[in-house]
Protein backbone atom coordinates (compact mmCIF):
# COMPACT_ATOMS: atom_id res chain seq x y z
CA UNK A 1 0.00 0.00 0.00
CA UNK A 2 2.88 2.55 0.72
CA UNK A 3 5.00 1.85 -2.64
CA UNK A 4 1.89 3.51 -4.66
CA UNK A 5 2.94 7.04 -3.93
CA UNK A 6 6.33 6.16 -4.60
CA UNK A 7 5.41 4.82 -8.15
CA UNK A 8 3.26 7.73 -9.08
CA UNK A 9 5.97 10.03 -7.84
CA UNK A 10 8.69 8.40 -10.71
CA UNK A 11 6.21 8.35 -13.46
CA UNK A 12 6.36 12.19 -13.18
CA UNK A 13 8.74 14.15 -15.47
CA UNK A 14 12.03 15.26 -14.30
CA UNK A 15 12.40 18.95 -14.02
CA UNK A 16 8.38 19.88 -14.49
CA UNK A 17 6.31 20.72 -11.17
CA UNK A 18 2.94 19.40 -11.38
CA UNK A 19 0.14 21.77 -12.30
CA UNK A 20 -2.12 23.11 -9.12
CA UNK A 21 -5.77 22.80 -9.64
CA UNK A 22 -6.07 26.63 -9.56
CA UNK A 23 -3.15 27.08 -12.79
CA UNK A 24 -5.29 24.36 -14.20
CA UNK A 25 -8.87 26.07 -14.12
CA UNK A 26 -6.84 28.96 -14.69
CA UNK A 27 -5.30 27.25 -18.06
CA UNK A 28 -8.72 25.94 -18.99
CA UNK A 29 -10.59 29.97 -18.47
CA UNK A 30 -7.75 31.48 -20.64
CA UNK A 31 -8.51 28.58 -23.41
CA UNK A 32 -11.96 29.00 -23.24
CA UNK A 33 -11.84 32.71 -23.57
CA UNK A 34 -9.71 32.44 -26.74
CA UNK A 35 -12.23 30.32 -27.91
CA UNK A 36 -14.66 33.05 -27.47
CA UNK A 37 -12.54 35.46 -29.38
CA UNK A 38 -11.94 33.57 -32.28
CA UNK A 39 -15.59 32.63 -33.12
CA UNK A 40 -16.68 35.80 -32.86
CA UNK A 41 -18.66 35.36 -29.93
CA UNK A 42 -16.90 38.11 -27.87
CA UNK A 43 -16.28 41.87 -29.53
CA UNK A 44 -12.83 43.72 -28.56
CA UNK A 45 -14.28 46.85 -30.30
CA UNK A 46 -16.39 49.37 -29.15
CA UNK A 47 -19.98 49.55 -30.33
CA UNK A 48 -20.63 52.21 -33.13
CA UNK A 49 -23.67 53.42 -31.10
CA UNK A 50 -21.51 53.46 -27.61
CA UNK A 51 -18.16 55.11 -28.20
CA UNK A 52 -15.94 53.90 -25.55
CA UNK A 53 -17.96 51.20 -24.11
CA UNK A 54 -18.17 47.34 -24.91
CA UNK A 55 -21.03 46.00 -26.57
CA UNK A 56 -22.70 44.19 -23.31
CA UNK A 57 -23.60 41.35 -25.46
CA UNK A 58 -20.34 39.94 -25.40
CA UNK A 59 -20.51 40.05 -21.65
CA UNK A 60 -23.69 38.53 -21.52
CA UNK A 61 -22.43 35.57 -24.02
CA UNK A 62 -19.55 34.91 -22.27
CA UNK A 63 -21.63 34.48 -18.53
CA UNK A 64 -24.06 32.58 -20.80
CA UNK A 65 -21.48 30.27 -22.70
CA UNK A 66 -19.96 30.17 -18.75
CA UNK A 67 -23.29 28.90 -17.49
CA UNK A 68 -23.24 25.93 -19.94
CA UNK A 69 -20.56 24.95 -19.32
CA UNK A 70 -21.66 24.76 -15.45
CA UNK A 71 -24.41 23.16 -16.44
CA UNK A 72 -26.96 26.23 -15.22
CA UNK A 73 -28.34 26.37 -18.58
CA UNK A 74 -27.85 24.71 -22.15
CA UNK A 75 -29.79 23.66 -25.62
CA UNK A 76 -29.63 20.39 -26.61
CA UNK A 77 -31.67 21.10 -29.73
CA UNK A 78 -29.15 23.94 -30.65
CA UNK A 79 -25.96 21.66 -30.22
CA UNK A 80 -27.52 18.84 -31.98
CA UNK A 81 -28.18 20.71 -34.58
CA UNK A 82 -24.67 22.41 -34.88
CA UNK A 83 -23.26 18.93 -35.12
CA UNK A 84 -25.68 18.18 -37.81
CA UNK A 85 -24.52 20.65 -39.97
CA UNK A 86 -20.76 20.16 -39.62
CA UNK A 87 -21.16 16.21 -40.07
CA UNK A 88 -23.46 17.26 -43.46
CA UNK A 89 -20.84 19.88 -44.30
CA UNK A 90 -17.56 17.17 -43.73
CA UNK A 91 -20.07 15.11 -45.47
CA UNK A 92 -20.21 17.37 -48.86
CA UNK A 93 -15.93 17.77 -48.27
CA UNK A 94 -15.82 14.10 -48.53
CA UNK A 95 -18.24 13.68 -51.39
CA UNK A 96 -16.50 16.16 -53.44
CA UNK A 97 -13.11 14.72 -52.69
CA UNK A 98 -14.37 11.52 -53.55
CA UNK A 99 -15.65 12.93 -57.25
CA UNK A 100 -12.62 14.38 -57.81
CA UNK A 101 -10.59 10.90 -57.20
CA UNK A 102 -12.86 9.57 -59.55
CA UNK A 103 -12.57 12.40 -62.38
CA UNK A 104 -8.57 11.86 -62.13
CA UNK A 105 -8.88 7.90 -62.29
CA UNK A 106 -10.89 8.25 -65.46
CA UNK A 107 -7.97 11.12 -66.91
CA UNK A 108 -5.57 8.10 -65.42
CA UNK A 109 -6.98 5.61 -66.87
CA UNK A 110 -6.96 7.84 -70.46
CA UNK A 111 -4.06 7.78 -70.49
CA UNK A 112 -2.98 4.42 -70.43
CA UNK A 113 -2.31 4.69 -66.76
CA UNK A 114 -4.58 2.08 -65.84
CA UNK A 115 -3.57 -0.22 -68.11
CA UNK A 116 0.02 -0.58 -67.29
CA UNK A 117 1.14 0.72 -70.92
CA UNK A 118 2.61 4.09 -72.50
CA UNK A 119 0.35 6.97 -72.61
CA UNK A 120 -1.99 6.83 -75.74
CA UNK A 121 -2.02 9.92 -78.11
CA UNK A 122 -5.19 9.09 -79.59
CA UNK A 123 -8.06 10.44 -78.08
CA UNK A 124 -11.27 8.43 -77.02
CA UNK A 125 -14.20 8.13 -78.97
CA UNK A 126 -16.85 9.55 -77.62
CA UNK A 127 -19.80 7.14 -76.85
CA UNK A 128 -22.77 7.42 -74.82
CA UNK A 129 -22.95 3.48 -74.22
CA UNK A 130 -20.26 0.56 -74.49
CA UNK A 131 -21.83 -2.89 -74.55
CA UNK A 132 -19.45 -5.80 -74.47
CA UNK A 133 -20.72 -9.27 -75.05
CA UNK A 134 -18.49 -11.74 -72.64
CA UNK A 135 -18.29 -14.73 -75.53
CA UNK A 136 -15.94 -17.83 -75.55
CA UNK A 137 -14.20 -19.38 -78.54
CA UNK A 138 -16.55 -22.19 -78.75
CA UNK A 139 -19.80 -19.82 -78.55
CA UNK A 140 -19.96 -18.87 -82.60
CA UNK A 141 -23.29 -20.07 -82.88
CA UNK A 142 -24.61 -18.10 -80.14
CA UNK A 143 -22.90 -14.76 -81.32
CA UNK A 144 -24.72 -15.39 -84.93
CA UNK A 145 -27.98 -16.05 -82.77
CA UNK A 146 -27.32 -12.71 -81.77
CA UNK A 147 -26.25 -10.97 -84.86
CA UNK A 148 -29.68 -12.52 -86.62
CA UNK A 149 -31.59 -10.72 -83.54
CA UNK A 150 -30.57 -7.57 -81.84
CA UNK A 151 -26.94 -6.85 -82.28
CA UNK A 152 -26.69 -4.89 -85.75
CA UNK A 153 -24.03 -5.98 -88.49
CA UNK A 154 -22.47 -3.97 -90.79
CA UNK A 155 -23.37 -0.66 -91.72
CA UNK A 156 -26.33 -0.58 -89.54
CA UNK A 157 -23.78 -1.13 -86.21
CA UNK A 158 -21.37 1.81 -87.46
CA UNK A 159 -24.51 4.17 -87.74
CA UNK A 160 -25.79 2.70 -84.13
CA UNK A 161 -22.29 4.06 -83.01
CA UNK A 162 -22.24 7.49 -85.04
CA UNK A 163 -25.98 8.70 -84.81
CA UNK A 164 -26.77 6.90 -81.05
CA UNK A 165 -23.18 6.61 -79.61
CA UNK A 166 -24.23 3.15 -78.79
CA UNK A 167 -20.90 0.67 -79.17
CA UNK A 168 -21.11 -3.58 -79.41
CA UNK A 169 -18.65 -5.54 -79.01
CA UNK A 170 -18.21 -9.38 -78.53
CA UNK A 171 -15.56 -9.52 -75.87
CA UNK A 172 -12.54 -12.32 -75.76
CA UNK A 173 -9.42 -12.83 -75.07
CA UNK A 174 -6.82 -15.69 -76.43
CA UNK A 175 -6.20 -19.57 -76.33
CA UNK A 176 -2.99 -19.36 -74.85
CA UNK A 177 -1.33 -21.32 -77.21
CA UNK A 178 2.50 -19.90 -78.49
CA UNK A 179 1.95 -18.28 -81.44
CA UNK A 180 -1.83 -18.67 -81.79
CA UNK A 181 -3.36 -21.52 -82.19
CA UNK A 182 -6.65 -22.70 -84.77
CA UNK A 183 -8.97 -21.28 -81.92
CA UNK A 184 -7.76 -17.83 -82.25
CA UNK A 185 -7.32 -17.56 -86.07
CA UNK A 186 -11.06 -19.05 -86.41
CA UNK A 187 -11.52 -15.32 -84.53
CA UNK A 188 -9.52 -13.45 -86.69
CA UNK A 189 -11.19 -14.68 -89.62
CA UNK A 190 -14.65 -13.86 -87.62
CA UNK A 191 -13.44 -10.57 -86.78
CA UNK A 192 -12.51 -9.61 -90.87
CA UNK A 193 -15.92 -10.52 -91.59
CA UNK A 194 -18.07 -8.72 -89.13
CA UNK A 195 -15.47 -6.05 -87.40
CA UNK A 196 -17.51 -6.88 -84.14
CA UNK A 197 -14.83 -7.87 -81.26
CA UNK A 198 -12.92 -6.61 -78.75
CA UNK A 199 -9.85 -8.51 -78.24
CA UNK A 200 -7.86 -8.66 -74.96
CA UNK A 201 -5.04 -9.69 -73.94
CA UNK A 202 -5.65 -12.14 -71.57
CA UNK A 203 -5.92 -15.79 -71.74
CA UNK A 204 -9.48 -17.38 -72.14
CA UNK A 205 -10.91 -19.92 -69.03
CA UNK A 206 -13.96 -20.16 -67.34
CA UNK A 207 -12.03 -19.07 -63.90
CA UNK A 208 -10.71 -16.36 -65.49
CA UNK A 209 -13.89 -14.29 -65.75
CA UNK A 210 -13.15 -11.88 -63.31
CA UNK A 211 -9.60 -11.04 -64.61
CA UNK A 212 -11.58 -10.97 -68.16
CA UNK A 213 -13.29 -8.63 -66.86
CA UNK A 214 -10.93 -6.22 -65.10
CA UNK A 215 -9.61 -6.57 -68.29
CA UNK A 216 -12.56 -5.73 -70.30
CA UNK A 217 -13.52 -2.73 -68.42
CA UNK A 218 -9.77 -1.26 -68.46
CA UNK A 219 -9.24 -1.62 -72.49
CA UNK A 220 -12.97 -0.24 -73.32
CA UNK A 221 -12.45 3.02 -71.19
CA UNK A 222 -8.62 3.67 -72.72
CA UNK A 223 -10.97 3.09 -76.27
CA UNK A 224 -14.26 4.89 -75.88
CA UNK A 225 -14.99 7.63 -73.32
CA UNK A 226 -18.10 6.42 -72.92
CA UNK A 227 -20.87 7.65 -69.98
CA UNK A 228 -21.88 3.77 -69.56
CA UNK A 229 -20.09 0.21 -69.87
CA UNK A 230 -22.16 -2.57 -69.74
CA UNK A 231 -21.23 -6.11 -69.83
CA UNK A 232 -23.37 -8.81 -71.25
CA UNK A 233 -23.43 -12.74 -71.77
CA UNK A 234 -23.81 -13.77 -75.19
CA UNK A 235 -27.30 -16.14 -74.58
CA UNK A 236 -29.32 -12.96 -72.70
CA UNK A 237 -31.72 -11.13 -74.75
CA UNK A 238 -31.32 -6.93 -74.81
CA UNK A 239 -33.32 -4.53 -76.20
CA UNK A 240 -30.88 -1.88 -76.87
CA UNK A 241 -33.26 1.38 -77.28
CA UNK A 242 -35.15 0.35 -73.86
CA UNK A 243 -31.73 -0.48 -71.89
CA UNK A 244 -29.78 3.05 -73.25
CA UNK A 245 -32.89 5.08 -72.50
CA UNK A 246 -32.71 3.50 -68.91
CA UNK A 247 -29.16 3.85 -68.19
CA UNK A 248 -29.57 7.83 -69.68
CA UNK A 249 -31.46 8.30 -66.41
CA UNK A 250 -28.61 8.11 -64.31
CA UNK A 251 -26.07 9.88 -66.49
CA UNK A 252 -26.28 12.87 -64.26
CA UNK A 253 -25.45 10.82 -60.97
CA UNK A 254 -21.89 9.72 -60.19
CA UNK A 255 -20.52 6.16 -59.61
CA UNK A 256 -23.47 4.14 -60.57
CA UNK A 257 -23.97 0.65 -60.15
CA UNK A 258 -27.09 -0.59 -62.31
CA UNK A 259 -28.69 -4.35 -62.28
CA UNK A 260 -30.81 -7.06 -61.03
CA UNK A 261 -29.52 -7.23 -57.31
CA UNK A 262 -29.20 -10.28 -55.70
CA UNK A 263 -27.61 -12.05 -52.61
CA UNK A 264 -27.37 -15.45 -53.34
CA UNK A 265 -26.10 -18.05 -50.48
CA UNK A 266 -22.22 -18.63 -50.27
CA UNK A 267 -21.75 -22.27 -51.58
CA UNK A 268 -19.21 -24.16 -49.20
CA UNK A 269 -19.25 -27.17 -50.61
CA UNK A 270 -16.46 -28.73 -52.94
CA UNK A 271 -17.80 -29.97 -56.54
CA UNK A 272 -20.91 -27.65 -56.54
CA UNK A 273 -21.71 -25.04 -59.43
CA UNK A 274 -20.73 -21.52 -57.99
CA UNK A 275 -18.36 -23.32 -55.18
CA UNK A 276 -16.70 -20.68 -53.60
CA UNK A 277 -13.15 -21.09 -52.38
CA UNK A 278 -12.70 -18.39 -49.91
CA UNK A 279 -16.27 -19.17 -48.53
CA UNK A 280 -14.72 -18.59 -44.92
CA UNK A 281 -14.72 -14.80 -46.10
CA UNK A 282 -18.48 -14.08 -45.74
CA UNK A 283 -18.70 -15.35 -42.22
CA UNK A 284 -20.49 -18.39 -41.26
CA UNK A 285 -21.56 -21.50 -43.07
CA UNK A 286 -25.03 -20.92 -44.55
CA UNK A 287 -23.58 -16.94 -45.06
CA UNK A 288 -24.88 -15.13 -47.54
CA UNK A 289 -23.23 -12.83 -50.65
CA UNK A 290 -23.54 -9.01 -49.92
CA UNK A 291 -26.08 -7.56 -52.53
CA UNK A 292 -24.27 -7.11 -55.87
CA UNK A 293 -25.55 -7.41 -59.88
CA UNK A 294 -26.40 -10.80 -61.21
CA UNK A 295 -23.81 -11.50 -63.42
CA UNK A 296 -26.04 -11.98 -66.86
CA UNK A 297 -25.80 -8.35 -67.54
CA UNK A 298 -24.84 -5.08 -65.29
CA UNK A 299 -23.65 -1.67 -66.31
CA UNK A 300 -21.50 0.97 -64.21
CA UNK A 301 -21.01 4.28 -64.74
CA UNK A 302 -17.55 5.50 -66.59
CA UNK A 303 -15.85 6.73 -63.07
CA UNK A 304 -16.21 3.44 -61.80
CA UNK A 305 -15.21 1.71 -64.33
CA UNK A 306 -11.80 3.62 -64.25
CA UNK A 307 -11.69 3.25 -61.08
CA UNK A 308 -11.09 -0.54 -61.82
CA UNK A 309 -9.67 -0.11 -64.73
CA UNK A 310 -6.55 2.14 -62.00
CA UNK A 311 -7.11 -0.42 -59.51
CA UNK A 312 -7.38 -3.64 -61.29
CA UNK A 313 -3.69 -4.96 -60.25
CA UNK A 314 -4.68 -5.08 -56.34
CA UNK A 315 -8.78 -6.02 -57.05
CA UNK A 316 -9.59 -9.26 -55.43
CA UNK A 317 -10.68 -12.01 -56.99
CA UNK A 318 -13.31 -14.34 -55.99
CA UNK A 319 -14.16 -17.71 -57.77
CA UNK A 320 -17.51 -15.98 -59.50
CA UNK A 321 -16.99 -12.80 -61.44
CA UNK A 322 -20.41 -11.11 -60.46
CA UNK A 323 -19.64 -11.21 -56.58
CA UNK A 324 -15.89 -10.01 -57.90
CA UNK A 325 -17.42 -6.97 -59.20
CA UNK A 326 -19.53 -6.55 -56.42
CA UNK A 327 -16.92 -6.64 -53.71
CA UNK A 328 -14.77 -4.26 -55.69
CA UNK A 329 -17.80 -1.71 -55.48
CA UNK A 330 -18.72 -2.67 -51.91
CA UNK A 331 -16.74 -0.23 -49.78
CA UNK A 332 -17.19 2.88 -52.27
CA UNK A 333 -19.60 5.51 -52.39
CA UNK A 334 -21.62 4.42 -55.16
CA UNK A 335 -25.19 4.10 -55.34
CA UNK A 336 -26.42 0.84 -56.10
CA UNK A 337 -29.97 0.41 -59.06
CA UNK A 338 -31.80 -2.24 -58.62
CA UNK A 339 -33.38 -2.71 -62.17
CA UNK A 340 -35.45 -5.39 -62.65
CA UNK A 341 -36.21 -4.67 -65.89
CA UNK A 342 -32.80 -5.78 -66.68
CA UNK A 343 -33.74 -9.71 -65.70
CA UNK A 344 -37.29 -10.41 -66.95
CA UNK A 345 -38.15 -14.03 -68.09
CA UNK A 346 -38.43 -15.28 -70.91
CA UNK A 347 -41.73 -16.97 -72.15
CA UNK A 348 -43.50 -19.32 -71.16
CA UNK A 349 -42.91 -18.64 -67.56
CA UNK A 350 -44.14 -20.12 -64.89
CA UNK A 351 -46.30 -17.58 -63.28
CA UNK A 352 -47.68 -15.17 -66.15
CA UNK A 353 -47.69 -11.74 -66.27
CA UNK A 354 -44.18 -12.15 -66.04
CA UNK A 355 -42.05 -12.59 -68.67
CA UNK A 356 -40.93 -10.40 -70.98
CA UNK A 357 -43.85 -11.05 -73.70
CA UNK A 358 -46.48 -10.15 -71.52
CA UNK A 359 -45.10 -7.36 -70.17
CA UNK A 360 -44.47 -5.84 -73.88
CA UNK A 361 -47.75 -6.43 -74.22
CA UNK A 362 -48.67 -4.20 -71.13
CA UNK A 363 -46.90 -1.73 -72.70
CA UNK A 364 -43.16 -2.15 -70.01
CA UNK A 365 -40.79 -3.29 -72.58
CA UNK A 366 -37.59 -5.22 -70.88
CA UNK A 367 -34.63 -3.77 -71.02
CA UNK A 368 -32.85 -7.60 -70.73
CA UNK A 369 -34.51 -11.39 -70.59
CA UNK A 370 -32.91 -14.83 -69.82
CA UNK A 371 -34.36 -17.43 -67.51
CA UNK A 372 -32.90 -18.11 -64.04
CA UNK A 373 -32.38 -21.60 -63.93
CA UNK A 374 -30.00 -21.19 -67.17
CA UNK A 375 -28.06 -18.30 -65.85
CA UNK A 376 -29.26 -16.85 -69.57
CA UNK A 377 -31.81 -18.25 -72.24
CA UNK A 378 -32.21 -21.65 -71.77
CA UNK A 379 -30.83 -23.32 -75.53
CA UNK A 380 -30.44 -19.73 -76.70
CA UNK A 381 -28.77 -20.87 -80.23
CA UNK A 382 -32.31 -22.53 -81.00
CA UNK A 383 -34.67 -19.81 -78.94
CA UNK A 384 -33.34 -16.61 -79.30
CA UNK A 385 -35.50 -15.73 -82.55
CA UNK A 386 -38.31 -16.97 -80.84
CA UNK A 387 -37.56 -14.93 -77.85
CA UNK A 388 -36.83 -11.98 -79.92
CA UNK A 389 -40.05 -11.83 -82.25
CA UNK A 390 -41.98 -12.40 -78.54
CA UNK A 391 -40.28 -9.36 -76.65
CA UNK A 392 -38.61 -7.67 -79.22
CA UNK A 393 -38.93 -3.52 -79.14
CA UNK A 394 -38.23 -2.88 -82.68
CA UNK A 395 -35.93 -0.94 -85.12
CA UNK A 396 -38.27 2.53 -84.30
CA UNK A 397 -37.84 2.12 -80.97
CA UNK A 398 -33.78 1.78 -80.72
CA UNK A 399 -33.49 4.81 -83.25
CA UNK A 400 -35.83 7.18 -81.34
CA UNK A 401 -34.31 6.13 -78.04
CA UNK A 402 -32.79 8.40 -75.94
CA UNK A 403 -28.89 8.45 -75.20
Amino acid sequence: MMAQPQLEKKLLPRGRTPLTAKAVLALCVASFAVGLLLSGRVSLLPSASAPGKVKTTSASGCDDSLAKLDGESHDPKGIMNEVSRTHHAIRSLDKAVSTLEMELAVERARSGGGTGGAASTKAPQKASVVIGINTAFSSKKRRDSLRETWVPTGEKLRRLEKEKGIVIRFVIGRSGAAGGGPADRAIDAEEAENKDFMRLDHVEGYLELSSKTRIYFATAVATWDADFYVKVDDDVHVNLGMLSTRLAKYRARPRVYVGCMKSGPVLSQRGVKYHEPEYWKFGDVGNKYFRHATGQIYAVSKDLAAYISVNQPILHRYANEDVSLGAWLIGLEVEHVDDRSMCCATPPAAVRFVDCEWKKRAGNVCAASFDWSCSGVCRSVDRMKLIHNACGEGQEALWGAAT
